[in-house]
């Protein structure tokens, strides 16, 4: 007999996609302990059409033997395939059937709930949500609970997003009036962190209880949930508390997977910044890119539920509520935590706040063995990082030559679970490790900083670059490799073949997967040598005179601090290594990045797709290559369009709170691109902020005055010339070709610790990052002073 019906407890986790949202829900949740009524679920195949088949039916009357010695009662529900998702809950618009006794009833019941889904309502809900109007569905039935009280409850604020409380509405008897909207109901507050209850006495004894049961679903279900639930006497003054359902909440969802939207901002009343983490990933971001980066973030999530990062719009934001939030848990202050995160994440404009999540004591002592075993991995992959250094490169060319020798899907797929996945999730914990050592730099800074100033502060921390030995241990930065690259190119002195090996991988968008790698195009190195040849500029002389000025500072320290000059100077001795090795791993990661974009063309070429692979899930493109279903690529045209739409916005704020609308604020005529604040909107007229200057980060230090040039990519690098001031968002390895050219560099976005700050100082050019609003206050013409020291520019003219 095919098993065309599942109880709750034997349902498989790869059955439940066809038990429909409600089904697959439901069994998940009885195994996993919590208090759910015993079940079973009526799968889509036990029907022709909308009648079960006899032999489904002998199942059910089966289930219903067994289920009979616990109570006669039952309730009927649907579990539409696309019901109670993340997309669509359906509340209320399918039928439910409660308090049915006999095999008859059960029988008209199971009927009545599966031709609901023909019924005129449901195809009005779908058509509004965007969705196929023809359902199929699996029905389930329950032991009935025969409720005193029935509510739903909201693990989030479903209007504002606030995470500091929980909401939620009851009604006396069966929740199924609540449900649908036909009865009017009594509302309830339960307050983070420790579930404070405000709301109608009766509810009150029962409060402790459903919040910690909703508490647990938040975070096991891995955000927040509408949940159905029921209380029911047990005999005297006892009660038992039912979980009926519970499901995403749809008004805080940040992801359509039909369309390929994503915008994390509707998932909660958060504070995101993609300050520093925007000059690594710059680009719109297609699905498979976020879904392989995104498992860097999830790997190292240590709070239940909630993201360390996020995807708005297709661009990479970093949760800073979430951060701060922790710290604060465990003591700190709000100004204090973000000056401990501002040299990674950048700094929080004081006009706005930081929501924070109310967490109690339990989560961080729950919170506190796994970010002891991050550190311990972390720890230990730092260990390792010369040994991948040597043997990365190898590791890649292989990878890469076995990919074209694949020749199904089945075998390529085999390839990623067997050595390109493993072999990337344990490379988190190297490029943590290798990270870490110049990260603790930041500290030093600032003392260098109280002793010196800031100038000479940034000169001594300079001289990351040695010699010409190679990249990693000593020798030569590997962000600087490929302008120094270019320049020994140019003069004959390293041959073409050896450039690209070295840093063909390196380019303005070497992030995202579907962008060619600067190898991948023959002319790319004859429009660098180009461009060099145009304007040749001493690459050596500049790092010679960075050096000098290092020793200028050293000097002076050494005259004004003579008995701290030994301890500093050993410190200072090893901020270059750690430098050069942080920098190494990260150019070994790009390197990677190259070779998962090959395994995915190749994935495009066996299934047919091409390039529409990268608007596949890494998930799908792998269940793709098993077994051929098909139902994901049905989506690519409309992902497709959702990443064009994505791409002509104007690149979003520095700074998200709260709920983003991206086309609303695009529209506006008054739009910032520094700060967006959903709760207390930042007027535009602020965005001058203090009349001719703009502010950032001490990025490089020195003072120079010159014309702006205000670059959107760094393919337009031609128009800049010799001696201007180079103004663009941000900037990454692929615009390091240009910096030599620049009098200055200042860009929106950055930290101490970005690409742009860590370059400008080894060639002895000022900048001024992090400004977050330099590319909407200054224009191609404008001259201007910049004085990388104190992190200001002038404006000394309009154009």
């Amino acid at each position: 007999m095919a098993d065309l019906v599942r109880s709750f407890d034997e349902l498989a986790a790869e059955e439940q996609p066809l038990a429909g949202g409600k089904g697959g829900t439901l069994a998940r949740l009885y195994q996993a302990g919590y208090p759910v009524p015993e079940g079973f679920v009526i799968l889509p195949d036990a029907f022709a059409g909308d009648e079960l088949t006899g032999e489904a039916w002998t199942e059910v009357q089966a289930h219903l033997g067994h289920m009979r010695k616990n109570g006669t009662a039952f309730a009927v529900r649907s579990s539409a395939l696309s019901e109670d998702s993340a997309l669509a809950s359906f509340a209320g618009e399918f039928e439910t059937v409660l308090d049915v006794h006999t095999d008859s009833m059960i029988r008209a019941a199971i009927d009545n709930v599966r031709r609901s889904r023909h019924a005129e309502r449901v195809r009005a809900y779908s058509r509004a949500q965007g969705l196929d109007a023809d359902h199929d569905m699996a029905v389930v039935v329950q032991q009935l609970v025969r409720a005193d009280i029935s509510g739903v409850l909201f693990t989030a604020n479903p209007v504002s997003g606030s995470h500091a409380e929980m909401m939620g509405n009851f009604v006396y008897g069966f929740g199924e009036e609540l449900v649908s909207g036909e009865a009017e109901p009594y509302t309830f507050t339960l307050t983070r962190p420790k579930g404070e209850y405000e709301g109608p006495e009766a509810l009150k004894p029962h409060a402790r209880k459903l919040y910690k049961l909703a508490s647990r679903l938040h975070k096991e279900l891995g955000g927040p949930q509408d949940i159905e639930w029921a209380i029911a006497s047990t005999g005297g003054s006892r009660a038992n508390l039912y979980l009926l359902q519970s499901r995403p909440v749809t008004t805080l969802r940040g992801h359509n997977p039909a369309t390929g939207e994503w915008n994390d901002s509707l998932t909660g009343d958060f504070l995101w910044s993609r300050n520093n983490f925007g000059e690594a990933r710059p680009d719109v971001m297609t699905p498979l890119t976020w879904s392989i980066s995104g498992r860097i973030y999830e790997e190292m999530s240590f709070l239940p539920g909630y993201s360390m990062a996020g995807n708005i719009c297709g661009r990479f934001y970093a949760n800073i509520s979430v951060a701060v939030s922790m710290m604060v848990a465990m003591g700190k202050d709000v100004p204090s935590a973000l000056e401990e995160l501002k040299g990674l994440l950048g700094h929080a404009p004081e006009e706005v706040d930081v929501p924070l999540i109310p967490l109690p004591r339990s989560t961080l002592l729950l919170a506190l063995p796994r970010m002891i075993g991050l550190g311990f991995k972390e720890k230990q992959g730092g260990k390792r990082v010369p040994d991948f250094l040597a043997t990365n490169p190898t590791w890649c060319r292989e990878a890469v030559q076995q990919f074209q020798a694949a020749q199904t899907g089945k075998e390529l797929a085999s390839l990623w679970h067997e050595k390109v996945g493993p072999y990337f999730d344990d490379l988190v914990w190297i490029v943590g490790g290798g990270y870490a050592p110049f990260e603790a730099s930041m500290k030093l800074h600032k003392e260098l900083v109280e002793l010196v100033g800031e100038a000479d502060a940034n000169a001594l921390l300079s001289k990351l670059s040695e010699g010409e030995n190679g990249e990693g241990g000593s020798g030569l930065m590997a962000s600087m490799g490929p302008v120094v690259g270019v320049a020994r190119v140019a003069r004959g002195e390293m041959s073409r073949r050896e450039y690209l090996e070295r840093y063909g991988h390196r380019g303005p968008h070497e992030m995202e997967l579907s962008e060619p790698r600067p190898a991948e195009d023959p002319a790319w190195l004859d429009r660098q040598l180009e461009e060099f040849n145009r304007s040749p500029v001493d690459v050596d002389a500049l790092l010679a005179k960075q050096h000098a000025e290092f020793e200028a500072a050293w000097r002076r320290l050494e005259e004004r601090h003579p008995k701290k000059a030994r301890s500093l100077k050993r410190r200072i001795d090893a901020v270059g290594p750690a430098a050069r090795m942080r920098e190494a791993v990260r150019s070994e990661m790009t390197r990677l990045y190259g070779v998962i974009r090959a395994w995915a063309l190749r994935a495009g070429a066996l299934t047919g797709l091409g390039d529409d692979v990268f608007f596949l899930a890494l998930d799908e493109l792998l269940d793709l290559l098993l077994s051929g279903q098909d139902s994901a690529p049905r989506h690519i045209p409309a992902r497709r369009e959702t990443y064009q739409r994505y791409k002509a916005l104007p690149p979003t704020p520095m700074i998200i709170r709260g709920r983003f609308d991206p086309f609303q604020w695009a529209a506006g005529p008054d739009r910032r691109g520094d700060i967006y604040d959903a709760q207390h909107p930042v007027s535009a007229a602020k965005a001058v902020g203090a009349g001719d200057t703009v502010t950032g980060y001490a990025g490089a230090a020195g003072r120079v005055e010159g014309v702006v040039r205000l670059l959107e990519a760094p393919e337009q690098g031609d128009h800049l010339q010799a001696g201007e001031v180079l103004v663009a968002v941000t900037t990454n390895v692929g615009w390091t070709p240009l910096f030599p050219r620049a009098a200055a560099v200042v860009t929106d976005v950055g930290a101490p610790l970005s690409h742009a700050a860590i370059v400008a100082r080894e060639l002895g050019i000022p900048a001024v990052v992090g400004c977050v609003d330099a590319t909407t206050r200054l224009r191609t013409g404008d001259r201007v002073r910049v004085d990388g020291g104190r992190g200001v520019v002038e404006i000394l003219e309009t154009a």
